[in-house]
């Protein structure tokens, strides 16, 4: 025991987090290796002068677990805002830098605060869904605030795929349920091309249709054909971010 507790330590006084962080990082190893006996395939580039955006299939309440396996620093999901009220989970949300955001529509406050982080060489995370995805479809339809973000900051999008990731209809327990899982990390997809372009609902709609096919490809349907979210998925204060 005294050499488990030595190991963690050391690994914490290692570890480019602070020291909550570090702790937070140690459990959700443990989690995902064990637990979750997860698969990675591929790696996030490494955190530079430039961040990225994160999207990924949204399965589980866990899904952004797995994604930090693959990322060299924090990665700063969006959260509804209700989820820091709640004990213990508030205060994890908060040492893990999370986003808190409205559940209806784009929040133009935590759109610019991702878009901050992101400038800054951070990487976001998101899930376009907007929601956990209970069917057997494979992808739900869509949202394009990570084609907005991206476009706002010049960074690059990263579309990831998750399979077998444990969900009981509740948090608390996933983390009592064995697993299987696979993380498959797509390339980057640079944007550059579109750069001043974020106020075209049309850019913004058909580059959103261009992430969830290449996630669908990650997870071997390449015929997939992705939808969007209704007709007014973008505020006119979003335009304004």
């Amino acid at each position: 025991m005294g050499g488990l507790l030595l190991w963690i330590a050391v690994a914490i006084c290692r570890s480019p987090y602070g020291p909550v962080q570090s702790l937070i990082a140690f459990v959700n190893l443990l989690l995902t290796r064990v637990l979750w006996r997860v698969e990675v395939i591929g790696r996030l580039p490494a955190r530079g002068e430039v961040g990225g955006v994160i999207i990924c299939n949204h399965r589980s309440s866990v899904d952004p677990f797995f994604i930090q396996l693959g990322a060299s620093g924090i990665v700063h999901w969006f959260v509804a805002k209700e989820y820091f009220r709640v004990p213990v989970v508030g205060s994890f949300l908060r040492a893990s830098e999370s986003i808190p955001t409205n559940r209806a529509g784009i929040d133009t406050a935590s759109t610019k605060s991702a878009i901050r982080y992101a400038r800054k060489g951070h990487w976001i995370g998101m899930l376009p869904e907007g929601r956990i995805n209970k069917t057997r479809q494979l992808l739900l339809p869509m949202r394009p605030g990570a084609a907005l973000i991206a476009l706002k900051a010049r960074v690059p999008v990263v579309p990831c795929y998750l399979e077998g990731v444990p969900y009981d209809g509740t948090f608390w327990g996933c983390l009592f349920m064995p697993a299987r899982v696979r993380l498959v990390i797509g390339e980057p997809i640079d944007l550059s091309a579109y750069y001043g372009q974020e106020k075209s609902h049309e850019v913004l709609g058909n580059l959103t249709k261009q992430f969830f096919k290449q996630i669908a490809s990650l997870a071997g349907h390449p015929d997939f054909q992705p939808q969007l979210a209704g007709r007014r998925w973008l505020s006119d204060d979003a335009q304004g971010a």
